[in-house]
């Protein structure tokens, strides 16, 4: 993803690299006062410490138990989402250059009782065409969370974790204006101490401290079945080996394939034993040899040869929730505003073969980031972090539901005679493509979510759901791109206007009313001194090819003024690829005579869709959360 540079003067070296903050130089030692402590250095733990690193006026640190940071094992599946929202950060196409590409998935089967022999009974495209314009990836948690902690490092803020430091225990008192006091301990030192904080998240995983803190429970139930997990290095004749292959075997259970980065590397899960009621995984003292047994009796009659092993485990499969994601409760009293949250596995766990756990957990963060941000910088009313639980708990609701069922399906034995009809493992896969690649979540109206009145000028761009990126041509410099590249990590608003060709003159209207008017959200919650995109960024997408357009004669607010010297910015406007299949208004049902004003929130959802003179609508939304300027 390219950015703007040189704004302010000529940056030599890394355009990555933030000048530090003063007084940020380099990371001092954990102070006794903190705007945001994040417990726990997982998937969850870095986005957000990655998404607030990037404003150094907040106090932001993170701490983690384990002495340092991972090196291989857990979660490896990046779902298309999840690739979106590592655009945004800044990392996607190293991803994809140092990741396995999911393109095609295989199912397998064999009879009853080993009597048919294992055989290719269907393969799909694993991602279907024009779903996202980012792939399905496979790579090691490990390498992904290098990357969270290399945009750390290179933050204003030099945001680095703090190892070695043990959750014991917190407690909030609200008169404080750091009301929650953290009990830590330096397992180094074994020396224990309080930190007071604005806002804690425990992303500290399944057995999360700071969840029992809160009070807050995981419930659900278990399938009471044992499954297995390795990462390995083998030698095999199977031949869908560099594919992610869905195996069922009627007579020694089943395997799930996911090639590894790198080209040598796979992981298996292996069905193991089913286990008695309120049995534990531990009890059967499961080693790798079994896991590897277990796998050779199910690929046979082909060969399978482990070289080494790099990593296993075994789990249990089971689904459990909780009730909510924060430290408020139904009936507190008014104006009691969360000041605890929980993400990631701290809140819901369930088996890692859909492959959602690590995609889901960063959702979660994402989502409370921009908000935390917004409410720490005084540009958002507090009242938005209730929110965060709203939203995400029913995301991982359909994720607990989702998964009960398809564990279910990876269990099951295939029919002895299923009369040539589609097996239900592969019928499930393919019906629910949409849910494993993260696109499924639609977040419900609210204040930072409109309702569908105007949802016929864009229904593209459904609102609730991700902002679904297209083709267009930058008008300045005709350069081709993925318009919602132009979205980062950096807890903006973006105004899309999408101009129809009937109504020439809504476009200068639009920005004359955004420019000038008391009402414009750009001028009303925008601080003296700050360039006219601070917090919400307006672009416009016209339908002309990009060669009959006078760049000269759009409205000023299009080629604003911006930094210490006033330069221009040339990368406000678009127009649409007319190359074949490529027209964004034809590929999101933008209504071309009436065009659209679409409102994308910091991560990356679609917040509001509204007619192009819609000017009062566009100002009462923003005016319902945002704090003037």
């Amino acid at each position: 993803m390219a950015v703007q540079y040189h704004l302010n003067g000529f940056r030599p070296g890394d355009p990555e690299l933030d000048d530090p903050a003063p007084g940020r130089e380099v990371q001092g030692p954990l102070p006794d006062e903190v705007d945001v402590l994040i417990v726990g250095c997982g998937p969850a733990g870095l986005t957000l410490a990655a998404q607030l690193s990037r404003f150094p006026e907040i106090t932001t640190r993170i701490v983690e138990r384990k002495p340092g940071p991972i090196e291989r094992g857990q979660a490896d599946g990046i779902s298309c989402r999840s690739m979106e929202m590592f655009n945004a950060f800044g990392f996607a196409d190293t991803v994809m250059r140092q990741g396995y590409q999911v393109n095609e998935t295989t199912f397998w089967k064999s009879g009853p009782g080993g009597g048919a022999p294992l055989e290719r009974i269907g393969r799909v495209q694993d991602v279907e065409d024009g779903l996202s314009e980012m792939p399905h990836m496979i790579l090691n948690q490990a390498r992904v969370h290098d990357m969270y902690l290399e945009v750390m490092r290179k933050s204003a803020s030099r945001l680095r974790p703090d190892y070695g430091m043990e959750f014991l225990g917190l407690n909030v008192a609200e008169t404080d204006e750091h009301p929650v006091k953290v009990r830590l301990r330096d397992i180094a030192g074994d020396q224990d101490r309080t930190v007071a904080a604005r806002y804690v998240v425990g992303c500290d995983g399944a057995r999360s401290g700071v969840r029992g803190a809160i009070g807050r429970a995981l419930s659900g139930d278990s399938a009471n079945q044992a499954w297995g997990v390795m990462d390995v290095l083998a030698v095999s004749d199977f031949p869908d080996m560099r594919c992610k292959t869905l195996i069922q075997s009627a007579a020694e259970g089943n395997v799930l394939i996911i090639p590894r980065e790198g080209g040598y590397l796979v992981r298996l899960y292996i069905e193991m034993d089913k286990l008695a009621e309120g049995e534990r995984v531990s009890g059967r003292n499961i080693t790798v040899d079994h896991l590897i047994a277990a796998a050779q009796r199910i690929f046979s009659p082909y060969r399978f040869e482990v070289k080494d092993v790099v990593w296993w485990s075994v789990y249990e499969i089971g689904q459990r929730l909780t009730d909510r994601f924060d430290d408020t409760s139904g009936d507190e009293v008014p104006g009691r505003l969360p000041r605890v949250f929980i993400a990631g596995d701290a809140c819901h766990t369930h088996s890692p073969k859909a492959g959602q756990g690590m995609n889901v957990s960063m959702g979660d963060a994402f989502n409370l980031g921009w908000k935390l941000a917004s409410v720490l910088t005084g540009r958002a009313d507090p009242e938005i972090l209730r929110s965060y639980s709203a939203e995400r708990q029913a995301v991982a609701q359909d994720l607990i539901d989702f998964d009960r069922e398809w564990a279910r399906i990876m269990s099951a034995r295939p029919a002895a005679d299923d009369g040539g009809a589609t097996p239900e493992f592969q019928r499930y896969f393919i019906e629910h493509g949409r849910y494993t690649a993260g696109m499924s979540v639609t977040y419900r109206a609210s204040p930072l979510t409109g309702g569908p009145e105007h949802q016929a000028l864009a229904p593209g761009f459904g609102i609730g759901t991700r902002f679904h990126s297209a083709p267009v041509i930058r008008l300045a410099d005709a350069k081709p791109m993925e318009l919602g590249h132009v979205i980062r990590a950096d807890a903006r608003w973006r105004v899309f206007a999408f101009c129809g060709s009937g109504r020439a003159g809504d476009l200068a209207d639009l920005c004359g009313f955004l420019d000038a008017a008391a009402a414009s959200p750009l001028r009303r919650f925008r601080r003296e001194g700050e360039d006219v995109d601070a917090l919400i960024d307006l672009r416009a997408v016209l339908q002309q090819p990009f060669r009959e357009v006078d760049w000269g004669a759009l409205p000023g607010l299009l080629r604003p003024a911006k930094g210490r010297y006033g330069l221009i910015d040339y990368e406000k406007v678009f127009c649409a690829d007319t190359a074949p299949g490529r027209d964004i208004f034809d590929l999101r049902g933008i209504d071309r005579d009436e065009g659209a004003v679409v409102v994308v929130r910091p991560d990356q959802y679609v917040a509001h869709v509204l007619p192009m003179d819609a000017h009062d609508a566009l100002a009462a939304f923003f005016g319902g959360f945002l704090v003037p300027g």
